[in-house]
């Protein structure tokens, strides 16, 4: 028996933190209408504070194509252990609603769902090209 793989139709939201030892990064796609709005957000623990670094529109079928290419609906409850012999690196935490309510949800360090570094890099492409809406 063949099983259909399920598709991302819709989004809410997605969110991911990259934290390493210097710095934290939160993202933000937030579906509204027919655009998508990107942002991201720099964390300053010295501060307490959250500040936006860039922020954009883009196509929202263009994200939906993005998060079904990388394959994020088989991300839910990704937890990736640290490497061996890994003395540095990033840590993940992501989750996105999706369909009407379905929630994905994962966590690494130093260790990523398939495809998430395809997908990072391809938002901070958006970020760069897109204009700003700050």
């Amino acid at each position: 028996m063949l099983f259909k793989k399920e598709k991302i139709t819709s989004y809410d939201e997605v969110t991911y933190r990259i934290s390493g030892m210097r710095s934290t990064r939160d993202y933000e796609i937030i579906s509204n209408g027919k655009v998508a709005e990107v942002a991201e957000y720099e964390l300053n623990y010295s501060t307490d504070s959250r500040n936006l670094m860039r922020k954009v529109l883009c196509d929202n079928e263009m994200m939906i194509e993005l998060l079904n290419v990388c394959g994020v609906m088989g991300w839910n409850g990704f937890e990736g252990k640290h490497p061996f012999g890994v003395k540095d690196g990033e840590m993940l935490s992501f989750r996105a609603v999706v369909n009407d309510g379905k929630i994905i949800k994962a966590n690494g360090s130093e260790n990523f769902p398939k495809n998430f570094n395809e997908f990072r890099k391809e938002i901070n492409r958006i970020l760069s090209e897109n204009n700003s809406i700050l």
